[in-house]
């Protein structure tokens, strides 16, 4: 396997394990910093830019490996048939073997890159809607609602209490009038 391939299966091994992670039933509490952190290196342009570009490697070395497994077919129907087990027939063989190999590796490459891709996406999406439900819901953290009551009610009391004062200012204010008349 020459090093081309085994730096793309190197990526298939990855999107394997990343796509195994992300579809692991995991508690919100889990997943989501799990998320946060498999999507910060994405967010850097100068690695978008290198994804996208083994991306296109990894899709020539696709179309090339079409393009060989074809040829290697031609090659295979202008061997005689009638030595079954000669051996340019067997190197021929071989040869469409690791074609289609390789053919079969990078496709499989390409297309758990969209799936891996996608269900990242979408996991996001199901994090995002999970929180703006918690958040709209009504059972949506107690102890953030009673921090929140407890601060209504010392900013009530504290109403209350000015209001009292005021209160009282005006009635002896009142007091004093009623003395002048």
């Amino acid at each position: 396997m020459s090093i081309y391939y085994k730096m793309v299966f190197g990526i298939l091994v990855t999107e394997v394990s990343v796509f195994s992670v992300l579809a692991l039933p995991l508690p919100s509490k889990i997943r989501k910093p799990l998320v946060s952190v498999l999507v910060r290196p994405f967010l850097n342009d100068v690695i978008q830019m290198a994804i996208k570009c083994m991306l296109g490697f990894v899709l020539l070395l696709f179309v090339d490996s079409v393009n060989r497994l074809y040829t290697v077919k031609q090659e295979l129907d202008a061997v005689n048939p009638a030595g079954a087990y000669s051996s340019s027939r067997m190197e021929v063989l071989s040869r469409k073997f690791f074609a289609q190999r390789n053919m079969y590796l990078t496709g499989i490459t390409l297309f758990l890159t969209f799936v891996v891709v996608r269900t990242f996406n979408l996991v996001r999406e199901l994090l995002q809607l999970k929180d703006h439900y918690q958040i709209s819901s009504p059972d949506y953290d107690t102890t953030a609602k009673e921090k929140r009551n407890v601060e209504l009610k010392k900013e009530l009391e504290s109403q209350i209490t000015e209001r009292d004062a005021e209160i009282e200012r005006l009635k002896e204010k009142a007091k004093a009038l009623q003395k002048e008349i």
